[in-house]
């Protein structure tokens, strides 16, 4: 392809394939597509890309077509691959300039610039590091963030290579630039501080963003693994720096939210290399418990801390607590050397005192209900009650990593703690005056804490006792000062009754949350829960509150709006079904009637759509042969879940067919409608026999 002469042909046709109208947008991608695999194409796209004169958008496009290009075109052995000659002009035209004016491109030519680099460097590419570190040094601020940015990407990418020939090859690469990487995070974390001195707000955010780029390429840990503990050092002085710095600017300065980025980069960097290399971590514990601990648990932290970091600070203590690589066997003559060193640094640092004063803080002050929690709770009950606390959510968000670290740190040390948290639950016994609302949030964390640790406090706390004796009367405190009390209570039991709570007190404890499901706030009913799903129920003992149950679990269903909640009480009403099978006959019309509904209204929420698939698998093996009367609703909801050309069946199948055979179990005859659903099974099967061939 002449360049000359099919330039302006494929500026063209470019301009056209950023056109909204299809009848040009169409034709215009076909054509690109052909050009393709001829030569001479990456050579016009590199031309237009970085000609800043053109738009915007057909560079952009420019881009994209020669990075895909990379991927399908440039090794040796790809059809239609570029050639060599062709491949070595476009290698000199990528880095020939690093002043690419607009950010996003600039980002997209690095990545490129990357992908070339995991296939050619350093054999047929040596002078892309050298170009790249003599570009960073130039005083051109544009040229130097550009080579900078590509020399974060190049980097990255190399260092992701796992062969052992490339390792080898990055590894000699990596150890002549690395004391260069960090200089330069040296250099640009300086001038990032001296700038914010003298109040330079543009001037500092610049050397902020070449700090941030600077340390991403300097924290590829694995190549540097025997000469990046130096370093790491150094993140522990530059973290107290940023912290300090932090002091002198305000949420509205444009630095601010960089600043934290770069504060959580740095954690990032220690927690990774934790996760990756804990032995090789061993001589960074104690220093990383004591920054932690004193940031998070101690007065130095005021005025400083913001709650990503706190939360980062968290996990670090964490995975030093719980890591099995530095837990000792039973048998201590089992473990090695770098186990026994580590375990030896844990135990010195973990003093009664600190845990003491780690227990204490977690609980009140961390687990304290916030301002805005308790604001949430009056304004959007509903939104409140759906608690992030699933999954991972302990990486990243507040309450649950406090929650966790707590678990963990009483897990390891109970025989130290179990002391102090007894001590304070036993000052909690006074009653509590209604006008103190700190008191109150205090016996929330408390009982929070006695919840979450209920597996370690089994030999020492007589529950039954502290159930009759104040807990049970807690309950019945209707104070509206004292619902934080009612909800943590009722939570506390159902953490506790599955591990010590005698079976005699249950009629009881049904009694209370019979009341509690009428209690006016919907955080405090919504959070009720019914001991009916585990080992010690007993119908005999639940019958007398059965109807009761049954129609106010029903009227909540009925109030609530979110998906969650409803499926929270979905998921009770289910297991309430499941309990007493038949005995449910009477008091579930009202269930019947309402489940179309909630159907119809669910067809955007396929989750909620699953729990009502639940719910009325549990009804129809409850109703029995009397289920035939939800065949007009029952059936096309069958129909629908195991339908495999219907997109929803991705969610509804397995529980779909469950619903299908208790149906089909329950059926007193078969009949015509019930016959119809089986039009779905050629393609059920055909779906099994796939997965049968693909598995063996």
């Amino acid at each position: 392809m002449d360049l000359n002469s099919a330039s302006s042909i494929v500026l063209q046709v470019l301009t056209q394939a950023t056109s909204q109208d299809t009848t040009v947008l169409k034709p215009a991608e076909e054509q690109l597509k052909q050009w393709e695999t001829q030569p001479g194409f990456y050579s016009v796209l590199l031309n237009i890309f970085t000609n800043h004169t053109l738009d915007v958008n057909v560079r952009w496009l420019a881009v994209l077509y020669f990075k895909n290009g990379i991927d399908r075109y440039w090794r040796r052995v790809a059809p239609h691959a570029l050639s060599e000659e062709e491949k070595a002009t476009l290698r000199a035209g990528l880095i020939a300039n690093f002043n690419e004016p607009v950010n996003q491109i600039a980002t997209q030519i690095s990545v490129l610039i990357a992908k070339v680099a995991r296939v050619d460097c350093p054999r047929q590419w040596p002078e892309l590091i050298p170009t790249l570190v003599e570009s960073v040094k130039v005083q051109d601020d544009l040229r130097q963030h550009r080579a900078l940015l590509t020399f974060y990407h190049v980097t990255k990418t190399l260092a992701s290579k796992r062969l052992a020939a490339d390792r080898k090859l990055f590894y000699d690469l990596a150890s002549g630039i690395y004391s260069f990487a960090c200089s330069l995070w040296n250099h640009h974390t300086d001038t990032f501080l001296q700038q914010v001195c003298t109040g330079d707000e543009a001037a500092a955010t610049n050397a902020l963003e070449r700090t941030l780029l600077s340390l991403k390429a300097s924290s590829l840990e694995d190549t540097y693994l025997y000469i990046f503990q130096g370093f790491l050092h150094a993140v522990f002085e530059r973290l107290k720096q940023f912290l300090e710095c932090s002091r002198s600017i305000r949420a509205e300065n444009v630095c601010r939210d960089r600043l934290e980025k770069t504060i959580i980069l740095f954690t990032k960097v220690l927690l990774d290399f934790l996760d990756q290399h804990p032995f090789s971590f061993t001589p960074l514990i104690q220093r990383s418990l004591e920054f932690a601990v004193s940031y998070v648990f101690t007065e130095a932290g005021e005025g400083i801390v913001f709650e990503r970091f706190i939360v980062q600070c968290m996990n670090l203590i964490k995975m030093i607590v719980k890591n099995y690589a530095y837990k000792p066997s039973k048998n201590i003559e089992d473990s090695s050397p770098e186990t026994l060193e580590a375990h030896k640094i844990k135990t010195e640092f973990f003093t009664y005192p600190t845990l003491m004063e780690i227990c204490r803080r977690l609980v009140t002050h961390y687990f304290l209900l916030t301002k805005e929690e308790l604001a949430m709770w009056e304004e959007d009950p509903e939104g409140f009650t759906v608690e992030e606390t699933g999954g991972d959510s302990w990486k990243y968000s507040l309450r649950p990593c406090t929650e966790v670290l707590f678990i963990d740190i009483f897990h390891e040390y109970n025989q130290t703690l179990t002391p102090v948290l007894l001590e304070m639950v036993h000052s909690l016994q006074a009653s509590t005056n209604m006008e103190d609302t700190s008191a109150i949030l205090i016996k929330d964390a408390v009982y929070n804490a006695v919840g979450l640790a209920a597996y370690e406090l089994f030999d020492s706390v007589d529950f039954d006792q502290w159930f009759k004796n104040q807990l049970l009367a807690e309950l019945q405190v209707s104070h509206n000062r004292y619902k934080p009390i009612r909800r943590r209570v009722i939570w506390l039991i159902g953490q506790w009754i599955s591990v010590k709570f005698k079976s005699d007190l249950r009629p009881v404890l049904y009694e209370a949350i019979r009341n509690l499901l009428q209690d006016q706030d919907l955080v405090v009913s919504k959070n009720n829960f019914l001991p009916v799903d585990d080992f010690e129920f007993r119908t005999d003992q639940f019958l007398p509150y059965l109807e009761s149950m049954f129609t106010l679990l029903f009227q909540l269903l009925q109030e609530v709006t979110q998906c969650d909640t409803k499926m929270h009480v979905l998921h009770v009403l289910s297991c309430v079904i499941e309990r007493v099978s038949m005995q449910v006959r009477p008091y579930v019309g009202c269930l019947v009637q309402y489940l179309p509904l909630l159907w119809k209204q669910s067809e955007e929420h396929n989750m909620l759509r699953c729990a009502i698939l639940t719910t009325l698998i549990h009804l129809v093996q409850g109703l029995g042969a009397d289920s035939r009367s939800l065949y007009p609703f029952l059936l096309p909801v069958i129909q629908l879940s195991t339908d495999v050309s219907q997109p929803p069946h991705v969610y509804l199948l397995e529980d779909g067919l469950e619903l299908w055979l208790v149906t089909l179990e329950n059926s007193p005859c078969l009949t015509p409608e019930l016959l119809s659903i089986f039009q779905n099974m050629s393609a059920l099967l055909g779906i099994q026999i796939s997965e049968v061939f693909l598995s063996s």
